[in-house]
């Protein structure tokens, strides 16, 4: 029998660092599966998305490499014009996490949402994945399944698909049935969640789904009561993927993270931090991490490792015993160490940037120096985890060499492209934070 674990990554979408009980939700917030998943696992206090919104942050972690390195991922995010491009996506001849795993015998399946580029030049199954069920975009209606463009984007394969029910509910049932299936050999299933993201819709609101249309980005719509409902609806979805790996026999022996591509929206709660969706301020990057797996690491631990989404793939290859493609080697780090030994942490260096209010960030240590609209910030994240202490005059020597750090990083890096999308709506507002 093959022995190597099982593995399925669960993605949040613009999910808060504390919306979740065992992140120190505030607001009556009831998470208990993720609590639990938590409690028999690694808890990351530190953990980082590789950028302040979602499809930048899907190609580093599908590909475990600085997103910065492809053209697709300049893109603030991957837009809907787009569509017919040839050179906005993931090129299917790039290795990536599920292409290593299915050549070393894994199965490998998408549900939920893709956003790394089109049809007929991108897909999940030109990458990796043996099956695919969800979106291939951005955000898209729970009800309707459209996006903001007017087009169904709801996918079975290649074919589009109109099956009927609440988006969150019908990736959770998908999966289910993925891991109840007979699998003759180890699995990844990666489940990424359309949820929290707008529009903000529970299970209960298809009467606000006929009102709001087309207009998914609704700016008079949503409360936190919703938002709190949705994300509650997303951990009974993980409490049903738990209970079937258990009903199974495969929750020893199966490797699951859980986390979110980037901070938090509207009605998200960022506590201790602030800034959300598309800063690099703390509150745009520092995200909920969990990782469990009862055969191969520690339980009911926690860490200040600092890690990041392009960790995961060097980590399920490393767990896998799978070589990275030496013509592609991983930026993120093998996290397998500190997972067993939660003690340890391993020193590194995390670096974003973005063309939007032309930020620029670089983590080491408890240090961050930060660069918004033409202005140098220092902050010590230990002391001062809100960033309201600008120590750049006090300690202009730190501020310096982390200047030259990013400098020399960013000289490694293929330049932003002066083409390339922001993230903004018609009238110039932060699509990811109206209002």
């Amino acid at each position: 029998m093959d022995r190597r674990p099982n593995f399925i990554f669960i993605l949040a979408d613009d999910l808060g660092y504390a919306d979740l009980g065992c992140f120190g939700a505030r607001d009556g917030a009831s998470t208990p599966h993720l609590d639990r998943l938590a409690a028999g696992g690694v808890r990351f206090t530190d953990g980082y998305a590789n950028s302040a919104l979602c499809s930048p942050s899907r190609f580093a972690l599908i590909t475990g490499r600085y997103q910065y390195r492809l053209r697709g991922a300049a893109e603030e995010p991957l837009p809907p014009s787009a569509k017919g491009q040839a050179h906005l996506g993931l090129p299917p001849s790039h290795p990536t996490l599920p292409s290593l795993l299915r050549d070393a015998g894994y199965d490998t399946a998408l549900v939920g949402k893709w956003h790394l580029g089109y049809p007929p030049h991108f897909g999940p199954l030109k990458s990796g994945y043996d099956e695919f069920f969800g979106t291939l975009g951005g955000g898209i209606d729970y009800f309707s399944h459209i996006d903001h463009t007017g087009t169904r984007d709801l996918h079975d394969g290649e074919v589009a698909c109109h099956e009927r029910g609440y988006v969150t509910d019908l990736l959770t049932r998908r999966a289910v049935d993925y891991v109840s299936r007979r699998h003759d050999r180890p699995f990844l299933l990666s489940l990424h969640y359309t949820a929290p993201h707008w529009p903000w819709e529970a299970r209960d609101d298809e009467a606000e789904s006929a009102r709001i249309g087309r207009a998914l980005l609704h700016y008079d719509g949503g409360s936190p009561a919703t938002y709190r409902r949705m994300v509650s609806h997303m951990d009974e979805g993980i409490g049903k993927l738990l209970a079937s790996l258990q009903r199974h026999g495969l929750d020893q022996n199966t490797f699951i993270v859980f986390t979110s591509d980037n901070g938090g929206e509207r009605f998200s709660d960022v506590w201790p931090f602030v800034g959300a969706k598309m800063d690099l301020l703390e509150g745009g990057i520092r995200v909920p991490l969990i990782a469990r797996w009862p055969a191969g690491m520690a339980a009911g631990a926690s860490t200040p490792q600092v890690a990041a989404t392009m960790d995961w793939m060097p980590t399920f290859l490393s767990a896998a015993g799978v070589v990275p493609d030496p013509e592609f080697p991983p930026d993120g780090i093998d996290l397998m160490p500190v997972l067993r030994e939660p003690g340890r942490v391993l020193e590194r260096a995390l670096h974003w940037r973005m063309k939007h209010r032309g930020q620029r960030a670089l983590r080491l240590g408890d240090w961050k120096y930060l660069v918004q609209d033409g202005h140098e910030y220092l902050f010590n994240l230990a002391a001062d985890p809100r960033e309201r202490a600008n120590l750049a005059r006090r300690s202009p020597g730190i501020l310096a060499d982390m200047r030259r750090q990013f400098d020399e990083w960013e000289q490694r890096m293929p330049s932003i492209p002066p083409d390339a999308y922001v993230g903004r709506t018609a009238t110039g507002e932060d699509m990811a934070r109206p209002g």
